[in-house]
């Protein structure tokens, strides 16, 4: 990353009413510096976010303000954080000499389409394999699924282009502060994402547009130079003096390599035991389990933004809760969707696992998040590396089978779920997982310490968002993967204790998201490209 331009003025937290134009932030800016209008060159939104704590609705803006002479500046606010900062552009490095032997990135998520693009820009042609569908082929393969159809353990809300983020509310916040972050959201635009994820402070793509997003990466890898397989999973590796030498495809195809980066996500279980099997450092880790909550969106939108929840400024209403208990585990909202909808997220055969997808407009009937507990190895009854794939393993089993054996996820009215009975019906709030729900009782399909953390807190959370704990809220189970049971750990170079092998991203444990995927997977790709220099 290279400093250009000159310096600009950060002022954070500049506020505006609901009702007001942007156009007033440049008279917000010369009050609050003390400077002539004219000067003001030029200002930018670098965010924006909602503050509606008090049902006022305010926004609320961070900014760079370039000035005709910073030297003129008296007025340092402390309320508004004033600041000098040096902008930053990212620069991407060529390698110098190209590979002898391909350089082969696994895994086609966030984390594995912008080490690839990185790779390609450096002129290395990385060659990317993906186990699942290409986008269009993956797309039907889900919608014959929700719509109650077969289930493909190849191709489904986890497996194929894009990853697990293609079928999510496409988030792109995150936070970790990485400069990098800019950059990625720069290809993402290229590549046809709206422009105002460069200033919502809860940016979102939205799954219907990232399908084409992601797309356009892959288009734009291969006019790079770069190669795409699919329907191609990793079955070997084929190590030599400790060092990587040849990977197996599809249990047949043996192709020379001289790097490979692991991007495989957190639900590739056989590749993890493949690594496992080839000796690679891994250690298990905590992670977080639950159930998805449901609430009508219009509920929520009130609960957040009171009189103005219909203001046409105004989107789909989030929210981000914890609650710690005395006695209990904490409980914390995750990956909340707001006018989204519960998804069947499962991976394997003979099991239940929800996540929560939204499209861009958010204008869905409900709005739903995940309410999880931490599970920690000491939970899983094993300090194998692999036990918590088998802790997950068994709560999604146990939630296919109380769903009716059929992939319906069993579902219970928040009414019930407190007073310990079993649901027979939902009321007012229609259950929106696809491909159907059972309404029945929860607690067969997680640990009772989560049951117990989670009775516990949904009151409790009902005290900061009004109507939280509403009688006919739907509970929906199970949420396991919530980021990997696992971390493949890797040395300075990041490389793993196999020469040769990048971990990368979520799936390796080093990353948890759209971004910080994908920050990873830069991080990874810079490394690779240092060692032609």
């Amino acid at each position: 990353m290279n400093s250009v331009s000159k310096p600009l003025i950060r002022l954070e937290e500049v506020t505006i009413s609901i009702d007001d134009d942007e156009s007033l932030l440049k008279s917000k800016i010369v009050s609050i510096l003390e400077l002539p209008e004219a000067d003001i060159i030029n200002y930018t939104i670098v965010k924006r976010n909602i503050d509606s704590r008090q049902k006022n609705i305010l926004f609320v803006y961070s900014l760079n303000v370039e000035v005709k002479d910073i030297k003129v500046v008296k007025n340092w606010p402390v309320r508004h954080r004033a600041r000098l900062i040096q902008p930053f552009a990212y620069q991407e490095k060529k390698a110098l000499r190209s590979a002898d032997q391909r350089i082969v990135v696994v895994g086609s998520g966030p984390c594995g389409l912008f080490s690839a693009l990185l790779l390609a820009k450096a002129g290395l042609k990385p060659l990317v394999i993906e186990r699942g569908k290409e986008i269009s082929a993956r797309v039907k393969d889900v919608a014959v699924f929700m719509a109650g159809g077969a289930f493909n353990p190849q191709s489904n809300i986890q497996f194929g282009e894009g990853g697990a983020g293609t079928f999510s509310d496409g988030k792109l916040y995150t936070l970790i502060n990485d400069p990098r972050s800019q950059y990625i959201f720069q290809e993402l635009v290229k590549a046809g994402a709206p422009e105002d994820i460069f200033v919502n402070a809860a940016p979102h793509i939205g799954t219907d547009k990232l399908r084409a997003v992601i797309y356009n990466l892959r288009q734009e890898i291969i006019r790079l130079g770069g190669e795409f397989r699919f329907e191609i999973c990793l079955t070997d590796l084929i190590i030599e003096n400790n060092k990587i030498s040849a990977v197996v495809l599809n249990g047949q195809e043996k192709l020379p390599v001289n790097e490979v980066v692991i991007a495989t996500g957190h639900s590739a279980r056989d590749t993890y035991r493949l690594l496992y099997e080839k000796e690679l450092a891994m250690i298990a880790k905590p992670f977080s389990i639950g159930l998805r909550i449901e609430h009508r969106a219009d509920m929520i939108n009130r609960a957040q933004y009171g009189a103005a929840c219909d203001h046409s400024k105004l989107g789909a209403a989030r929210y981000k809760l914890v609650q710690h208990l005395a006695s209990q585990r904490p409980v914390y909202s995750f990956c909340m969707c707001p006018g989204g909808y519960v998804m069947g997220a499962a991976s394997e055969e003979g099991g239940v696992v929800t996540n929560g997808m939204s499209e861009y407009s958010q204008n869905g009937e409900n709005s739903n998040s995940a309410l999880l507990v931490p599970v920690t190895p000491a939970d899983f009854g094993s300090d194998h590396p692999l036990a918590g794939i088998d802790f997950q393993r068994r709560w999604e089993r146990a939630a296919y089978l109380a769903g009716g054996s059929n992939y319906s996820a069993p579902a219970q009215l928040v009414e019930d779920f407190l007073a310990g009975r079993s649901s027979n019906s939902f009321k007012n709030i229609k259950p929106s997982y696809r491909p159907g729900v059972k309404m029945t009782s929860l607690e067969s399909c997680l640990p009772d310490f989560v049951i117990k953390s989670l009775r516990e807190a949904i009151p409790l959370l009902d005290k900061k968002i009004k109507g939280f704990a509403h009688s006919e809220a739907i509970l929906t189970g199970v949420e396991t993967r919530s980021s990997a049971p696992l971390r493949l750990e890797r040395n300075q170079l990041l490389e793993s204790n196999i020469a040769g092998i990048y971990p990368a991203g979520e799936g390796a444990g080093h990353a948890g998201g759209i971004v910080s995927s994908a920050i990873d997977g830069l991080s990874v790709a810079e490394a690779i490209i240092e060692k032609y220099q």
